[in-house]
Protein backbone atom coordinates (compact mmCIF):
# COMPACT_ATOMS: atom_id res chain seq x y z
CA UNK A 1 0.00 0.00 0.00
CA UNK A 2 0.79 3.61 -0.62
CA UNK A 3 3.36 4.44 2.38
CA UNK A 4 5.11 7.96 3.91
CA UNK A 5 6.86 8.31 7.13
CA UNK A 6 8.19 11.44 8.18
CA UNK A 7 11.11 11.46 10.63
CA UNK A 8 13.27 14.27 11.48
CA UNK A 9 11.51 16.52 14.28
CA UNK A 10 12.32 17.25 17.35
CA UNK A 11 13.08 20.39 19.18
CA UNK A 12 15.14 23.53 18.64
CA UNK A 13 15.68 26.98 19.85
CA UNK A 14 14.60 30.06 17.46
CA UNK A 15 17.65 30.29 14.88
CA UNK A 16 18.32 26.53 14.72
CA UNK A 17 17.64 24.09 11.96
CA UNK A 18 16.38 20.99 11.31
CA UNK A 19 15.60 18.62 8.30
CA UNK A 20 12.49 16.75 7.96
CA UNK A 21 12.74 13.18 5.65
CA UNK A 22 9.64 11.76 3.74
CA UNK A 23 10.02 7.97 2.89
CA UNK A 24 7.41 6.91 0.22
CA UNK A 25 6.43 3.53 -0.85
CA UNK A 26 3.88 1.88 -3.34
CA UNK A 27 3.62 4.16 -5.94
CA UNK A 28 5.28 5.01 -8.68
CA UNK A 29 7.60 8.12 -6.36
CA UNK A 30 9.03 10.04 -9.40
CA UNK A 31 5.14 10.26 -11.43
CA UNK A 32 4.30 12.88 -8.54
CA UNK A 33 4.46 15.77 -6.56
CA UNK A 34 5.19 15.63 -2.82
CA UNK A 35 4.23 18.76 -0.35
CA UNK A 36 4.83 19.17 3.22
CA UNK A 37 2.03 20.68 5.29
CA UNK A 38 1.97 21.63 8.81
CA UNK A 39 -1.02 22.19 11.82
CA UNK A 40 -0.32 24.34 14.73
CA UNK A 41 -2.36 23.68 17.83
CA UNK A 42 -5.58 25.60 17.47
CA UNK A 43 -4.98 26.68 13.59
CA UNK A 44 -5.91 24.80 10.47
CA UNK A 45 -3.53 22.54 8.14
CA UNK A 46 -1.82 25.03 5.86
CA UNK A 47 0.62 24.11 3.07
CA UNK A 48 4.32 24.72 3.46
CA UNK A 49 6.14 23.40 0.59
CA UNK A 50 5.84 21.35 -2.93
CA UNK A 51 7.90 20.07 -4.99
CA UNK A 52 7.04 18.73 -8.51
CA UNK A 53 8.32 15.03 -10.26
CA UNK A 54 11.05 16.20 -11.38
CA UNK A 55 12.21 18.14 -8.70
CA UNK A 56 12.19 21.14 -10.98
CA UNK A 57 8.99 23.42 -9.75
CA UNK A 58 9.15 23.82 -6.11
CA UNK A 59 6.23 26.25 -3.82
CA UNK A 60 7.04 27.72 -0.48
CA UNK A 61 4.05 29.53 1.53
CA UNK A 62 5.49 33.06 2.20
CA UNK A 63 5.88 32.37 5.99
CA UNK A 64 8.91 29.69 5.06
CA UNK A 65 10.32 31.67 1.83
CA UNK A 66 14.10 32.05 2.26
CA UNK A 67 14.21 29.71 5.74
CA UNK A 68 13.05 26.61 4.08
CA UNK A 69 14.54 24.63 1.08
CA UNK A 70 12.11 21.44 -0.44
CA UNK A 71 14.36 18.75 -2.37
CA UNK A 72 13.71 14.97 -3.67
CA UNK A 73 15.86 12.08 -3.88
CA UNK A 74 13.66 9.96 -6.64
CA UNK A 75 15.95 6.74 -6.45
CA UNK A 76 15.71 7.01 -2.96
CA UNK A 77 11.86 7.72 -2.97
CA UNK A 78 12.45 10.46 -0.27
CA UNK A 79 11.67 13.93 0.25
CA UNK A 80 13.34 16.62 2.24
CA UNK A 81 12.50 19.80 3.70
CA UNK A 82 14.93 21.40 4.84
CA UNK A 83 14.05 24.18 7.82
CA UNK A 84 16.75 26.55 8.82
CA UNK A 85 16.44 30.20 11.21
CA UNK A 86 13.22 28.50 12.58
CA UNK A 87 10.52 30.97 14.64
CA UNK A 88 8.39 29.70 17.44
CA UNK A 89 5.73 30.21 14.85
CA UNK A 90 6.98 27.34 13.27
CA UNK A 91 5.96 24.71 15.73
CA UNK A 92 3.77 22.40 14.46
CA UNK A 93 2.97 18.88 13.28
CA UNK A 94 4.75 18.49 9.80
CA UNK A 95 2.37 15.96 7.21
CA UNK A 96 3.98 14.43 4.22
CA UNK A 97 1.67 13.91 1.45
CA UNK A 98 0.76 13.06 -2.30
CA UNK A 99 -1.64 13.29 -4.44
CA UNK A 100 -2.33 10.16 -6.76
CA UNK A 101 -4.48 8.84 -9.53
CA UNK A 102 -8.09 10.65 -9.50
CA UNK A 103 -6.92 12.59 -6.53
CA UNK A 104 -6.47 10.26 -4.47
CA UNK A 105 -4.54 11.93 -1.41
CA UNK A 106 -2.38 10.12 1.04
CA UNK A 107 -0.76 11.29 4.22
CA UNK A 108 1.94 10.62 6.40
CA UNK A 109 1.12 10.53 10.35
CA UNK A 110 2.65 13.51 10.66
CA UNK A 111 5.87 14.45 12.76
CA UNK A 112 6.05 17.10 15.67
CA UNK A 113 8.46 20.14 14.97
CA UNK A 114 8.71 22.30 18.67
CA UNK A 115 10.60 24.89 18.06
CA UNK A 116 11.48 27.25 21.45
CA UNK A 117 12.15 30.81 22.26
Amino acid sequence: EVQLVESGGGLVQAGGSLRLSCAASGFTFDAYAIGWFRQAPGKEREGVSCISNSGASTYYADSVKGRFTISRDNPKNTVFLQMNSLKPEDTAVYYCHAELLYSINYWGKGILVTVSS
